[in-house]
């Protein structure tokens, strides 16, 4: 019997990971096919219920359910409970587990692109479900201090638990005319964009939090956002001279961690790569949709 995985999101249907999940599986010789599942959000319980269905390997969650999630499945793990967000779910013996692969994903992309986060402060723009990935990514990493720029301090406030004794975690107003913003900025050596700014085909395609005389070539410029490859943030960190890493390694090695964990094989990183950037140049030249983180 053909098994399958989901992906569950609301949009779902630009996005690029069933090109990618699915020529793993076929390079691997798995009997299974991954499924873009456009689930609104009151119609999230009934779908995570239909992965208890005996051919259903898992799913990918992705946004805006990554948080609410959690909340109808039956075992998240101990990294699911400290992001407070799942983006994986396996199921085993009629049990949903879940876990968040982001972390993976985040670590494993910076590590590739030879960033070293021990002892550094970081500038975090956003304090969303991907925001929660990172604090607790760079706490893990031995990052010294995190700042977290969002225009909610609340939201803001609402991470302050992840950074646990380690990690040194502190607010500032996301407003590049703030003297704090302008400081945390200066001194940061990696800034990290988790926000939908800048995404091709989101709210604001030409936003940049960050501008470029905030930056500086001693800096990384690390955006979540895979499409275009190069955002608006990652344009003003190149005039800055800081080094930009983009997001489909991100992306890519988070999901690269969910195949292992639903299959049991090693994941085959290098065609997952090969397709999620022959999907994204198919794209480039295609009117409509935009990128998901999963």
């Amino acid at each position: 019997m053909t098994k399958r995985i989901a992906l569950l999101g609301h949009p779902v249907a630009h996005s690029i990971s069933p090109a990618f999940q699915q020529a793993a599986l076929d390079a691997c010789a798995i009997d299974a096919r991954y499924e873009a599942w456009d689930t609104a959000p009151e119609d999230l319980r009934i779908a995570i219920e239909r992965l208890r269905s005996g051919d259903l390997l898992g799913a990918n969650i992705t946004v805006p359910h990554k948080v609410e999630a959690m909340r109808f499945v039956d075992r998240p793990d101990a990294l699911a409970e400290r992001v407070g967000a799942i983006n994986t779910i396996v199921h085993r013996n009629g049990l949903l587990e879940a876990t968040n692969t982001d972390v993976t994903g985040i670590l494993r992309a910076l590590e590739s692109a030879a960033v070293e986060v021990r002892g550094a402060e970081v500038l975090l723009i956003g304090a969303g479900g991907a925001a929660r990935a990172v604090v607790v990514a760079m706490r893990h990493a031995g990052a010294a201090r995190v700042v977290v720029a969002n225009r909610t301090p609340e939201r803001a406030a609402a991470l302050a638990s992840l950074g646990g004794d380690e990690l040194d975690l502190r607010y500032a107003p996301l407003d590049a005319a703030d003297a704090t913003f302008r400081a945390a900025a200066s001194r940061a050596r990696i800034i990290v964009q988790s926000t939908s700014l800048g995404m091709r085909h989101g709210p604001d395609e030409r936003a940049n939090p960050v501008p470029a005389e905030l930056m500086h070539r001693d800096q990384v410029a690390f955006d979540l956002v895979y499409v275009p490859e190069a955002t608006p943030f990652l344009e003003a960190a190149a005039l800055a001279g800081a080094r930009p890493v983009g997001g489909l390694a991100m992306l890519v090695h988070q999901g690269a961690e969910a195949f292992r964990l639903w299959t049991g094989a090693p994941p085959p990183v290098d065609v997952m790569f090969e397709a999620a950037r022959a999907a994204l140049a198919a794209r480039s030249t295609a009117v409509g949709g935009g990128p998901e983180d999963a």
